[in-house]
């Protein structure tokens, strides 16, 4: 199923003022984050016009528009209003010419306003819609806020990823999803993972129930979403399995065509997971700041050889 933005949504969201536009003109669907400056349509060629896009007027579009003869904007801006273009948007709080408003009223095509300059309200608008509009799946897990690190909790069901998700909570960090994890790409390297609507602030713990997060321990404790950093895996512990001791492997795992680094944590009695993932989340931090202490054991060992066999 395609992914759309009503009009009006994208007004509410950018705050953008409503010049020209009922209840049909708020509810057309804006269906790509592409967006058109119609400059080369405006002197008249519209061979490639990208009629399904969002009309961005800047100060060039509207200044040039205000050159011409009314007669000549109208019919300028009346083909610039497709059955599929969503709206008009103008930005630095420009005056809107009679014309646009007419040609838009009687196409049913909404007149946005905004204040913001125009290369910082493109981009506001393909940050808002890149993250609607963008293709979603959905992973079993629990996402956690932990040091500003989005940490991804997976495993068997049943191994603790919830309980250990709330003694993260109840330490301090910020739950985004339990259970299932709605992820989509905001760019090729980033992983932007958000809880489902029905289970926003939500948690469930066997025996208990589900439980409000937020309304037990303060909006402080949940957020709506974060970009998956570090990808935890629990598994049961196995007496005769051998694990990594010294952090030397790279492990990672796909999601939504991404990369996300990953660590196995083998679970058993006796182990508190939830400080063992804090402290794997400010290792991994430290790694991506220069400092490695794998490595530098490794470098003092070398040294340590290297001196012994000088003897």
């Amino acid at each position: 199923m395609t992914e759309t933005v009503k009009v009006r949504e994208l007004a509410e969201a950018l705050k953008l003022e409503i010049v020209s536009g009922g209840e049909e003109a708020l509810d057309r669907d804006i269906t790509t984050a592409d967006i058109s400056r119609p400059g080369l349509e405006l002197t008249g060629y519209f061979n490639y016009y990208s009629h399904n896009r969002l009309q961005l007027f800047g100060s060039k579009e509207v200044t040039f528009s205000h050159r011409m003869m009314p007669e000549e904007r109208l019919m300028i801006l009346r083909r610039l209003c497709a059955d599929d273009t969503p709206a008009f948007v103008i930005s630095r709080g420009m005056k809107v010419s009679d014309e646009m408003i007419q040609a838009s009223e009687e196409n049913k095509i909404a007149v946005l306003r905004s204040k913001v300059s125009t290369s910082r309200l493109l981009g506001q608008i393909s940050s808002y819609l890149d993250g609607r509009l963008a293709l979603r799946t959905n992973v079993h897990g629990v996402l956690v806020d932990v040091y500003g690190l989005g940490v991804l909790i997976q495993g068997d069901s049943g191994i603790g990823k919830s309980e250990t998700a709330l003694e993260l909570i109840k330490r301090g960090h910020r739950l985004i999803a339990d259970d299932r994890v709605d992820i989509y790409k905001q760019d090729e390297l980033t992983l932007i993972g958000e809880p489902p609507k029905i289970l926003e602030h939500l948690i469930e713990i066997r025996g208990i129930g589900i439980i409000d997060v937020m309304n037990l321990f303060g909006a402080s404790a949940v957020r709506g979403s974060m970009q998956v950093q570090l990808a935890v895996y629990l598994e049961a512990w196995a007496k005769d399995k051998k694990y990594d001791r010294l952090g030397s492997s790279d492990e990672a795992v796909t999601l939504g065509e991404v990369d996300i680094p990953q660590i196995k944590i083998p679970v058993k009695t006796g182990r508190n997971v939830a400080i063992i993932i804090e402290v794997a989340a400010m290792n991994f931090r430290a790694k991506t700041m220069g400092y490695d202490a794998t490595q530098a054991f490794e470098d003092r060992l070398s040294q340590l050889i290297e001196e012994n066999s000088n003897v």
